[in-house]
Parts: structure tokens; C-alpha cells; sequence
């Protein structure tokens, strides 16, 4: 859902920038970008959680469940915050650059660090997910 909200909304910006200046709406399309890597996070975190589910092998305890699922909230709700920040300040941010060209490096920042906070999200959300299976020693 972050990825959606932040290209939709970077998109609404780079739309209505396009009309004031239309030679920068190749270089205003990185907010859309930066929302579009957040659904690969999700993404990532499915096909962890996926391959730690197989229960002919081995049981899947209570532990085992919750691990799962507390990865796949925190990988999506950092996605979600992340999204709303990146859609808030690429929409923002390609309109404002539209009148001051100067202020394209300033924006790029704020995205790359709203993009960081999807990334610890991310980071968490493995961890988490490689405790399941450490409930019980079999």
C-alpha cells in the first residue's frame, strides 16, 4: 500500500509539474521510482516467510507463526510510512522544483532517507523471521 500511495501521489506531482515544465519530467520520475523498490521489500519478506513454511518436514509451532507474522507488519508498516513519505515529499518536491531547479538535491535526500526507514523495516522483518523455528530444539 506505501508503494502505491507514493507513486500515486509523486505521480499527481510529476503530472501537474509537467505542464509547467515539461523537459524535467524525465528527471522528476525518481520519487515514483523510490515508491515502486518499496513493493520489492514486501516482496522479499513473502519469499522469506515462504520458504520457512513447510510443515512435512518439521512442525510449525505458535512461535513459528507469530515470528511470521511480526516480520511481514514490520517489513509493511515501515513500506506504508515510508510510501506516505516519499509520495508527500516527491509530490512536494518535483513541483517546487519546477520553480527553483536548485532544490533537486535537497529532495533527493529527504526520498533517499524516507527510503531508509523502509529499508530498517526490511532489516527487521528478516531478522524476525529467521527466529521461527528456534521455539523448540528438536
Amino acid at each position: 500500500m506505501g508503494a502505491a500511495y507514493g507513486t500515486a501521489k509523486s505521480g499527481v506531482g510529476v503530472a501537474s509539474m509537467g505542464v509547467m515544465r515539461p523537459e524535467l519530467v524525465m528527471k522528476s520520475i525518481v520519487p515514483v521510482v523510490m515508491a515502486g523498490v518499496l513493493g520489492i521489500y514486501g516482496l522479499i519478506i513473502a519469499v522469506i516467510i515462504s520458504t520457512g513454511i513447510n510443515p512435512k518436514t518439521k512442525s510449525y509451532y505458535l512461535f513459528d507463526g507469530y515470528a511470521h507474522l511480526s516480520s511481514g507488519l514490520a517489513c509493511g508498516l515501515a513500506g506504508l510510512s515510508a510510501g506516505m513519505a516519499i509520495g508527500i515529499v516527491g509530490d512536494a518536491g518535483v513541483r517546487a522544483n519546477a520553480q527553483q531547479p536548485k532544490l533537486f538535491v535537497g529532495m533527493i535526500l529527504i526520498l533517499i532517507f524516507a527510503e531508509a526507514l523502509a529499508l530498517y523495516g526490511l532489516i527487521v522483518g528478516i531478522i524476525l523471521s529467521s527466529r521461527a523455528g528456534q521455539s523448540r530444539a528438536e
